[in-house]
């Protein structure tokens, strides 16, 4: 268990086993966010990678100050699980593929009222709502390939029997504005937490956390209702968000970029489109700041990807998986950069959490069909 909680410095900790894929940049940024004015404590995840000058799949604590820019421009992306009444034994993926259609393009009308009673009022970015977006976003219908707590799951809404629809998506441009608003006026050296500007910017961060779950509720609702089928949310999870905390003693601020709570309950961490994905019950601990990987995390940059596989796959044959999913994504360029050996090996990153005593796995799930686009506005 100690070998996969290393602590690199007083305040530095990284949850990985020695075999698990960790750039040195990402080491680094991780060192170099842990000298920021007031960070008490910095914890990087098995599926840490490097971000826009800040580490992807870590939790920062800091004490009197918070830092909009550790958490991002997508400010509640997260991810959301929902039941289907789909058969899982019999299941025609053409057809589902066929009846889903294209939902890259905004809500109808009849969409409104439903909206209106989600969404937070006079935010903008109306038009998104309802939408995956670009990126690692996706949609994907899964099905329970094993079960290894059969207890545990009996006691959850779980049905093995039917197909599950995962979704993992966030506040579209609305947190991107918010963002950038911020680094124009204060730039990257945070805010004091008894400060206007930051009432002001966590007033904003939660509206935007309120618009992603409101996203991911009407992605659902809009797959379900394109397939003719019913469901219900089994769990919903930010993990791009700041929150109040208490570690150590202090009372400050935890920071999650690419990193799921571990104190709400069960989690989905996912792997790349061609591969599983994992239920999990967290064992919270602060070690990690009470913080899981939120999904495989990328092993290659995006602007190398096609480069490294436009000899070994057409954008066509990456629609079709080893496991033998079907992924649409009609966006040449994101194919390529969402191919499932641009990811890291989700069995390595449930592993390591496992192995620090982190999480109780309770199944694994088979990806069925992954919607990322059909080409049109996202």
């Amino acid at each position: 268990m100690g070998n996969c909680i290393q602590q690199l410095s007083e305040s530095v900790t990284l949850i990985a086993s020695d075999d698990t894929w960790i750039e040195g940049n990402a080491i680094q940024q991780l060192h170099t966010t842990s000298k920021l004015a007031g960070m008490r404590r910095v914890a990087g995840l098995p599926d840490l990678h490097p971000g826009r000058g800040y580490p992807v799949g870590a939790s920062f604590f800091s004490v009197g100050r918070l830092y909009p820019a550790l958490i991002g421009g997508d400010i509640g992306c997260g991810m959301a699980l929902w039941s289907t009444n789909l058969a899982a034994g019999k299941v025609a993926v053409d057809k589902l593929e066929k009846r889903l259609g294209n939902i890259d393009g905004p809500l109808d009308a009849s969409w409104q009222t439903l909206v209106s009673q989600l969404a937070p009022a006079g935010v903008g970015f109306g038009q998104a709502l309802g939408t995956i977006g670009g990126g690692n976003h996706f949609a994907e219908l899964q099905r329970i390939d094993e079960i290894y707590d059969p207890h545990a799951l009996a006691a959850t809404p779980f049905n093995a029997k039917q197909l599950v629809l995962l979704v993992h998506s966030g506040s579209r441009g609305l947190g991107r504005a918010i963002l950038e608003e911020h680094v124009q006026r204060h730039g990257h050296h945070g805010l004091a937490d008894d400060s206007a500007d930051c009432q002001d910017y966590l007033a904003q961060h939660d509206g935007a956390l309120q618009f992603a779950r409101a996203n991911r509720q009407l992605i659902a609702r809009r797959i379900l209702s394109r397939l003719g089928a019913t469901g219900e949310a089994l769990l919903d999870v930010d993990h791009n968000l700041v929150t109040p905390a208490r570690v150590q003693g202090e009372q400050g601020w935890l920071h999650r970029k690419g990193a799921t709570p571990a104190d709400a309950g069960m989690v989905v961490i996912p792997g790349s489109r061609g591969d599983f994905s994992y239920l999990v019950q967290p064992e919270p601990s602060e070690a990690s700041l009470f913080s899981l990987a939120h999904g495989a995390g990328r092993k290659w940059m995006r602007s190398e990807c096609k480069d490294r596989l436009v000899k070994r796959y057409t954008p066509a044959q990456l629609t079709r998986t080893k496991l033998g999913n079907h992924v649409v994504c009609q966006d040449k360029a994101l194919i390529y950069e969402e191919a499932p050996e641009a990811y890291k090996p989700v069995d390595s990153i449930v592993a390591s959490l496992a192995e620090a005593g982190l999480v109780k796995v309770l199944a694994k799930l088979r990806p069925v069909l992954t919607y990322k686009t059909r080409g049109g506005c996202c």
